[in-house]
């Protein structure tokens, strides 16, 4: 079932946004930050007009499921652990190796920020995830709760790998009317893996805009690297977990960038097509059409975000709000457009009122309302 409300232009999703943005302090990106997820290099080729080749570190992965998931070695430096398993969700442990064999001690392991598409069978409040910094280590042993089934892990590294070259805009920053964000390629996405078997792995469908939901992604605070992360990100939930890409719209790290999540096409637009209908991402399983998610990085349980991550949180709401004609302060039923399914929500809501989930942290969702309430005094 499709819903009634028309479709907003591109003209006014850019338009609307940057007049909403105008008033609000958002982190600029030097030229220095929206080179951090790439770097430019010479090439013999010739990039298309308007952009140019850079280079990023190709991402190594390995993946293995049941008891071989448990005890894993790998030949490079893990820089990040993905988890995922179907039971309890709490008592799971992580023990790192480093250089040598060297185990360090058993750290607990945080059950994520539950998603997946729609139509996932599987129970939310029984699917637990975890994507843990591992700063370099070269294996890991798992400690899960009795009777987890389905377990799955994977050892990745986005930082140390053989380089491959891309094209970005020759321009930098990359503008959403009056925000600035690094783009997929800017923060350095391998376009092939949204594919599997040479078919595009979860084709991009879109339905007007209904709601925003604001999530954390229950990592490393002050990260030294967050693109590397958000590819980290990309490839966990893209490819070990199957879903063909990254499953949020939009990301924001501490200091105030925003990353552009869901591939939505080539129009230049982040999250929507051409007509300013949402692309379908996978950070509610059961309710993504329709619903915008935005994630900020870190951990936001016992802190909240960073005052630049808040201020550039509230322009993006801003501006979508006025975008598509929404009322911050709202009650709303959300109604998914596939199957009809209801959802009694704010306007603005944390992921924890769709799903059993502790995201976006008990301290973010405590300031929902004054989130609500700033995006509210920058809508007319």
């Amino acid at each position: 079932m499709s819903s009634s409300k028309p479709a907003v232009s591109r003209r006014a999703v850019i338009g609307t946004i940057g007049a909403a943005t105008a008033a609000v302090a958002v982190a600029p990106l030097s030229a220095a930050a929206a080179e951090a997820a790439t770097v430019e290099r010479p090439s013999s080729g010739s990039p298309a007009a308007g952009h140019r080749i850079a280079e990023v570190p190709q991402t190594r992965a390995r993946s293995a499921a049941g008891e071989a998931a448990k005890a894993v070695r790998t030949t490079f430096p893990i820089e990040y652990v993905g988890v995922s398993w179907t039971g309890p969700k709490r008592g799971a442990s992580i023990r790192l190796h480093r250089e040598g064999g060297v185990a360090g001690e058993w750290q607990p392991l945080p059950t994520g920020c539950a998603g997946g598409p729609d139509g996932h069978t599987a129970d939310p409040a029984r699917s637990a995830t975890a994507l843990i910094a591992a700063g370099g280590a070269l294996g890991y042993d798992l400690r899960l709760p009795d009777g987890a089934t389905e377990v799955r892990s994977a050892a990745i590294d986005t930082v140390g790998g053989p380089s491959r070259q891309a094209a970005v805009s020759a321009t930098a920053p990359v503008m959403f009317g009056q925000i600035e964000y690094l783009s997929r390629a800017a923060w350095g996405a391998d376009e092939s893996k949204r594919f599997k078997n040479g078919v595009e792995n979860t084709p991009t469908a879109y339905y007007p805009l209904q709601t925003l939901t604001v999530h954390h992604t229950d990592g490393v605070n002050a990260d030294p690297d967050p693109a590397a992360t958000v590819r980290a990100i990309y490839e966990y939930r893209a490819v070990t977990l199957d879903w063909g890409d990254i499953g949020y719209h939009f990301l924001i790290d501490e200091a105030g960038r925003i990353y552009e999540g869901r591939y939505s096409g080539t129009d230049g637009i982040p999250a929507h097509d051409a007509s300013g209908n949402l692309v379908t991402a996978f950070h509610t399983s059961g309710f993504n059409s329709g619903n915008l998610g935005v994630a900020l990085l870190g951990t936001l349980v016992d802190q909240g975000p960073t005052a630049a991550a808040r201020s550039s949180l509230t322009a993006l709401l801003a501006g979508l709000s006025c975008a598509h004609g929404l009322d911050p302060e709202a009650h709303v039923t959300f109604v998914n457009p596939v199957n009809g399914v209801t959802k009694a929500v704010e306007m603005i809501s944390g992921h924890r009122d769709w799903l059993a989930t502790d995201c976006p942290g008990a301290t973010m969702y405590g300031t929902l309302p004054a989130l609500r309430a700033d995006v509210a005094a920058l809508t007319p």
